[in-house]
């Protein structure tokens, strides 16, 4: 008795399968056709595409006589090699073209077109769509072999810079993809498969990192730390629920959750349908992997470029190279950076020789949020800005107040203000998240909480961004802290601003600055909110006797635009964060003009530049810092630092760390290095 191989099994002849065949039969044909491919693409072991992958032609079929011959079988893979999705159109190996028809209409006795019994019989359907539609499973098979290459080709080049997102970044050659194939032809199926799924995972997440690193350069300036950043994402959910609102916020989250799973899955089937393509012709797919790896070693020998970059491209081995080492020195700067902040120049000093010369004078220390070196020198926001700057320079000296003004570099850009704030009162260079855990656990002196140790003077914090406890304040020293909710503000949220800067300077004013009976002198540490980030809507300047509860400002609010018409338009942007500034430099001074007095000493300065969006991709870190004051011997303690009067820095004005101005300060003003080691 003659056994044919599965895969040269003859067809049926014509009239096994007719109109008047018994459901039964029917089915049975169906179901062992099914069940005979499926055996065959098993025994393939991977060199003809998996069962489903793609429109499967009809396999030729074997005489009685040669069942099992060597010269049919290597006939068989040789057709299974070399098929192509037109060949769908035959109908599956097996099953006579038009069976599986005539089957579907004879299913259930007397009824035309009824839908198949069985779970057998279902499945034996379901897998034979292509059958039945083969010009549609022409159309789905090249969509999806076309997507697969997009998806992973893109993924390969993705740059993670939004401004080198180009078209000829997309026409370079990755060399992941050539090895990558290389090892998809070497391996059996299994280990393929297994191979393919895995890189399409990792691909997936790498792309990831990369619209990561985007984001963050954009608002952050640096890229996304692995270690450390996942944090900051509930932050920019809490940004996104006060700024468009808490459904967004939810809306978001949950898509982009989503999002994530989805192009892991994705990708990885990607990779999985184009291994298995390759090995459909493994010929031609050595043939060509062979071609490609010779033009990546040449481009990449003879340098050659496109555009301005290599045409043999490493840039996923770069970017995990470079996570990697990201992971390494992040993990090794939390050892040394401890013992840094354990030392201290002023750690040991008595309280009598900390800032002799300031004793007797209120001390106020403003951080003004966003405020940098762009809001003076971009020439789209510079004309607004240096007026105000002007404007209020005169509007002091009429009063009777000095200023010097000069530049520091934040350790942070675009957000993360609380680094800039722990760098410049620290004297430590705080610019991650790690780092600031580990400065506000530390002994280390700020320079705020210098003022608290002498034992001169009270100390206190208006923090109107605050909206939960907050244990920095003893780093900082601060006998007692008003957050958003302990300053009796009723008026309206201005986005992300929980209420406009002329109100907390009022409530510090009512609540501290001039409350009558004081034994002892006031240092204040204050951050104005409503430069804040996305700069809409912005408060308005009203009366100083009108401020009441802050009612007066609902109708500025209601007026003013709306956070999602200027969040994304980088010229709107620009417009109303140039406004912001003014409105704040204007708040606090005209604070000063009313309320400050021979003794009082004002410190104010930005914490960081805005968003790149704002300030430009190659902007400067740099931000202004004033000292203004009625008291001349005030600033003659600083005229060595050659800053220039007024409140508008020169361009060319000394340019500090961030980190140096505690001890510049402190030293100034008459301390004495009393170093501790720790």
């Amino acid at each position: 008795m003659t056994t044919a191989h599965p895969e040269t099994e003859p067809a049926p002849p014509a009239d096994t399968a007719s109109p008047e065949a018994t459901p039964a039969a029917g089915a049975t044909e169906n179901s062992a056709s099914a069940e005979a491919t499926e055996t065959a693409e098993t025994a393939e072991a991977g060199e003809t595409a998996e069962a489903g992958e793609t429109p499967e032609a009809p396999a030729p079929a074997a005489t009685s006589e040669t069942s099992a011959a060597p010269e049919t079988a290597e006939a068989t893979r040789s057709a299974g090699a070399t098929e192509t999705p037109d060949a769908a159109e035959t109908g599956k190996a097996g099953v006579r073209p038009g069976a599986a028809e005539a089957a579907e209409a004879t299913e259930v006795p007397g009824v035309v077109g009824a839908r198949p019994r069985g779970v057998r019989a279902r499945v034996a359907h379901w897998r034979d769509w292509r059958s039945r539609h083969a010009r549609a499973a022409r159309v789905v098979w090249w969509t999806a072999t076309v997507a697969s290459a997009v998806l992973v080709l893109g993924a390969l080049l993705l740059p993670n810079r939004l401004f080198a997102l180009h078209t000829s970044q997309f026409l370079r050659l990755p060399g992941e993809a050539i090895i990558g194939a290389a090892l998809v032809l070497a391996l059996p199926r299994r280990p393929r498969v297994a191979l393919a799924a895995l890189a399409g995972t990792v691909l997936g997440a790498v792309t990831i990192l990369n619209v990561l690193d985007m984001q963050f350069v954009e608002y952050l300036g640096r890229d996304f730390n692995v270690v450390l950043d996942w944090t900051l994402l509930s932050d920019a959910q809490s940004y996104v629920a006060d700024t468009l609102g808490g459904a967004v916020a939810v809306a978001a989250s949950i898509g982009l959750a989503l999002l994530v799973v989805l192009v892991l899955f994705v990708m990885a089937a990607a990779t999985v349908r184009l291994s298995n393509l390759l090995v459909r012709d493994t010929r031609r797919a050595t043939r060509g992997t062979l071609i490609a790896g010779t033009a990546w070693i040449t481009c990449s020998v003879l340098g050659l470029q496109i555009a301005g970059g290599p045409i043999a491209s490493d840039r996923v081995a770069g970017t995990i190279a470079s996570e990697a080492g990201r992971v390494r020195d992040t993990l090794k700067d939390e050892a040394e950076f401890g013992k840094v902040a354990r030392s201290d120049t002023f750690g040991a000093t008595p309280a009598a020789q900390l800032l002799p010369d300031l004793r007797g004078k209120d001390v106020v220390f403003t951080f003004i949020e966003s405020y940098g070196r762009s809001a003076i020198e971009d020439a789209g926001m510079a004309p607004g800005v240096d007026e105000t700057l002007a404007t209020r320079t005169a509007a002091l000296a009429k009063a009777g107040f000095s200023a010097k003004s000069g530049w520091l570099t934040s350790a942070t850009y675009g957000g993360s203000s609380w680094l800039g704030h722990s760098t410049t009162l620290s004297g430590l260079w705080v610019d991650t998240q790690q780092r600031y855990r580990t400065v506000m656990a530390s002994d280390h002196l700020s320079l705020t909480k210098a003022f608290q140790k002498s034992g001169a003077w009270d100390t206190v914090g208006i923090m109107p961004g605050v909206q939960k406890g907050w244990p920095e304040a003893k780093f900082y020293g601060l006998d007692k802290v008003y957050n958003a909710f302990e300053m009796g503000y009723q008026g309206p949220k201005f986005s992300w601003s929980t209420m406009p800067d002329q109100y907390a300077l009022e409530a510090f004013q009512r609540l501290e600055h001039g409350r009558a009976g004081r034994d002892k002198p006031l240092m204040s540490e204050i951050i104005l909110t409503s430069s804040h980030q996305p700069w809409a809507p912005i408060p308005k300047m009203v009366g100083w006797d009108d401020l009441g509860d802050g009612s007066v400002f609902k109708g500025i609010e209601a007026a003013g635009q709306k956070a999602s018409d200027v969040i994304a338009d980088s010229a709107k942007s620009k417009a109303e964060y140039g406004k912001s500034i003014q409105y704040s430099v204007t708040a606090l001074t005209e604070w000063l003009e009313r309320y400050g007095t021979e003794d009082t000493v004002l410190v104010f300065l930005g914490d960081h530049q805005p968003i790149s969006r704002v300030s430009g991709n190659n902007a400067s870190r740099d931000v202004p810092v004033s000292i203004v004051a009625k008291d001349p011997k005030v600033l003659d303690k600083i005229s060595s630092w050659n800053w220039t009067d007024g409140l508008r820095p020169a361009h060319d004005a000394p340019v500090w760390k961030m980190s140096s101005f505690r001890d510049r300060f402190l030293t100034a003003y008459g301390s004495t290095p009393h170093p501790s080691k720790g």
